[in-house]
């Protein structure tokens, strides 16, 4: 255990000497909220499709 608190600490120490450059936090937010959007239509569009392939893949396990 006390090896893991050391490991945590060592890898802090040098995150915390990577915060100069923080970056864009609202370019950060951006991209997960497209990256969320993505993935809502994606799932609405494709719902139906991948519903069926599922029905059919648990058919066909469970008999022919």
């Amino acid at each position: 255990m006390r090896h893991i608190q050391l490991l945590y600490v060592r890898t802090m120490v040098r995150l915390n000497g990577l915060r100069e450059d923080r970056g864009d936090v609202p370019g950060w937010v951006l991209v997960a909220v497209m990256t969320a959007g993505l993935v809502t239509a994606l799932w609405f569009l494709a719902d139906g499709v991948l519903s069926g392939v599922l029905r059919r893949a648990v058919r066909g396990v469970q008999g022919p």
